[in-house]
């Protein structure tokens, strides 16, 4: 479910926004989730939300968002606050474009300035011009032409294609039903509609585990610059430490805040505990001196009422409590295989369609024995497609053909979903369990942290890290010697990949990972095979030597892209610009000539720019307000000034060109 609190009524630059969780309490089923939690965000956090799967993590923010009541305290905010929240798992029942469903994120804005449009049009239409009528009539239009003013202008257009492809989306895609695209698809528009909505508060739930690495490298550089706070959950370190400048770890119903990022936020954790037992050592040492004496002084007379007094300091003590971690974790080791022959895979002229639609064309490659490779890639691009056309999952043109003695053990990246719901997570394993691994059932399922009364629990009732804790499980049953692990971490908390990455770091066999997570595929691979339009590339050496990579290819891409976009205007019979404004620089003083009238252009910019913000700033105060209102000449300056800001702009940015070029 869903739940935004959107309202438009004022500009987004308000700093003094805040909203503020007041003694929080909420108990599901006698278990206390939270035990009367405070704490307040303000415009400028950037907050990550931590702690183990159970938590209450996705509970808050559904107790942010109303979907659940709490059982006492208060959540406060200013009255025209808004909310945005982004569940887990979406499903958009619409037949509506991708491209009209994002567009809905300006249903208010369009509403509005067709309002103001018909009242206007009823203003040139009308002669009764004395009438009481008529001057409701004005001072109606004024109300809302200055609250479109206050939402502020729109390229709704430019605007919805920047963010969609931003996540992702082609061109050639907007057009396509919503219902067309899979959940992971489905939950990115949803996101660009709350990101072209701008709200005070978005609350993320494990945003980035349908988004591939470039979704989420973009992602990360939009909400660096974002004009509002960010709440949110996720297990990808990178993304935390890129994002976020606070952390907020939820544990045994209480929370511990911090003005950190998450690897930072360890640090302060390690130190604070540290500060803790040193503090409790000093006050226990105390309360024994304190106790020495009592017993001293209490049988004497002339120290009876000195030993009373500090039997009441005694009693007044605030007893230091040092945090208890959880530290129960994943115990996993990859059982060894029989080794495999020196080729392992071998994939020739390989190719894949649905429908019209070829996914991967006359793809080769080989796998080596020992080699750790990262498929990475765009989402659509045919990487979970090649990995289940290895594992058998999926008819296929062309050759796959594995090589002597392996042994292939296949993690689906929905793997977790098609578990037996109404199965226990005992029957889960001991069904599927052959040999000897019928005696050590129990033993495997604790070291997957299913213990006791747990391994009794239907799969149906696990929360989403359980069941990938139980789907790996299932994996560990026979020794392999080939893994293919398509998304292995998704729903798994920080405690439970660090867990994952160490025994695959240990694991003899050869590796195929999909994974968008940056963290954890560094230092796991050597090769790493990019899906892209134009086929498979391989790339030599870890995540961060292909990231690097990108950075280079992702500015030439960028270029050409906007080189295009010029031939694409000149073709749609754009005007061309003047001779005198395109021709090459031909020398030193050309240059410099350019750089003057560039800061010339700057300079005027920034008066305009004053200008502007002067005319915001009596539009947000209410008297001034009150006396600007009905004056038309200000609002016609008001729009002089921004056309002005716009033309200045866009001579700035071909003069900027022009020296660039």
């Amino acid at each position: 479910m869903i739940q935004l609190y959107l309202h438009f009524s004022r500009k987004k630059s308000q700093l003094c926004s805040v909203l503020t969780v007041s003694n929080l309490e909420l108990h599901f089923g006698g278990r206390t989730i939270f035990d009367g939690i405070t704490f307040q965000i303000v415009r400028t956090d950037r907050i990550g939300l931590v702690g183990r799967n159970g938590a209450g993590k996705s509970t808050l923010l559904k107790v942010l968002t109303g979907f659940y009541k709490p059982d006492g305290g208060d959540i406060s905010f200013p009255k025209d606050f808004e909310i945005g929240y982004l569940p887990q798992d979406i499903n958009i029942n619409t037949d509506k474009s991708v491209y009209e469903e994002t567009k809905s994120a300006f249903a208010k804005f369009l509403a509005l300035e067709e309002e103001v449009a018909k009242l206007a049009l009823e203003m040139e239409t009308r002669t009764d011009y004395d009438t009481d009528s008529f001057m409701d009539l004005i001072n109606l239009f004024n109300e809302k032409d200055s609250q479109l003013h206050l939402m502020g202008s729109h390229n709704i257009d430019e605007e919805i294609g920047k963010i969609l492809k931003g996540l992702g989306f082609k061109p050639e895609e907007f057009d396509k039903p919503v219902a067309t695209f899979s959940g992971g698809w489905q939950m990115r528009i949803e996101l660009a509609k709350i990101l072209l909505q701008k709200p005070d508060l978005i609350l993320f739930d494990e945003p980035t585990n349908h988004l591939d690495i470039h979704s989420i490298t973009w992602l990360e550089n939009f909400l660096k610059d974002y004009d509002g706070a960010i709440l949110l959950i996720s297990h990808d370190k990178a993304f935390l430490n890129n994002v976020t400048n606070r952390t907020i770890e939820i544990f045994n119903g209480d929370i511990d805040d911090y003005k950190a990022n998450y690897s930072k936020y360890i640090e302060l954790r390690v130190e604070r505990k540290e500060q803790q037992i040193n503090a409790k050592k000093n006050q226990e040492r105390e309360i024994r001196q304190m106790e020495r004496n009592i017993e001293r002084f209490k049988a004497k007379a002339s120290k009876a009422s000195f030993a009373q007094s500090l039997m009441k300091k005694l009693d007044k003590i605030d007893i230091i409590e040092v945090d208890v971690e959880d530290i129960s974790k994943m115990n996993i080791r990859f059982p060894d295989a029989v080794p495999s022959g020196k080729v392992v895979l071998e994939v020739k002229n390989v190719s894949k369609s649905y429908g019209p639609k070829k996914v991967i064309q006359n793809e080769s490659f080989y796998v080596d024995k020992g080699d750790r490779i990262a498929f990475l890639g765009k989402n659509g691009m045919g990487k979970t497609t090649m990995s289940r056309m290895i594992a058998g999952d999926l008819d296929y043109d062309g050759e796959i053909r594995m090589g002597y003695n392996v042994h292939l053990g296949y993690y689906a990246q929905h793997q977790a979903e098609v578990l037996d719901g109404n199965k226990t997570v005992f029957e889960t394993i001991d069904e599927a369990a052959v040999g000897d691994m019928r005696t050590k059932v129990r033993t495997l399922l604790g070291c997957f942290l299913f213990s006791g009364e747990d391994v009794e629990k239907k799969v149906k009732v696990l929360s989403g890290g359980e069941k990938g804790r139980l789907a790996m499980c299932k994996l560990l049953l026979e020794p392999m010697n080939l893994l293919i692990l398509d998304e292995p971490t998704n729903h798994l908390d920080m405690v439970s990949k660090e867990t994952l990455k160490l025994a695959l770091k240990e694991y003899q066999g050869t590796l195929i990972l999909i994974s968008h997570d940056r963290d954890f595929l560094q230092g796991l691979t050597n090769r790493i095979f990019e899906f892209g339009e134009n086929g498979i590339k391989e790339h030599i050496g870890d995540i961060n030597d292909f990231l690097e990579e990108k950075k280079a290819e992702n500015f030439r891409e960028y270029e050409s892209e906007k080189a295009q976009n010029k031939l694409d205007k000149a073709n749609n019979n754009t005007p061309a610009p003047k001779p005198t404004n395109t021709a090459p620089v031909a020398n030193d003083k050309d240059l410099k000539a350019l750089k003057n009238k560039a800061t010339k252009l700057e300079n005027s910019i920034a008066e305009i720019d004053i200008q502007i913000a002067s005319f915001e700033d009596k539009l947000k105060d209410p008297e001034q307000f009150q006396k600007v209102s009905a004056d038309a000449n200000f609002y016609k300056q008001y729009e002089d000034a921004k056309a002005t800001q716009s033309k200045l702009m866009q001579e700035w940015e071909e003069v900027i060109g022009q020296i660039e070029g």
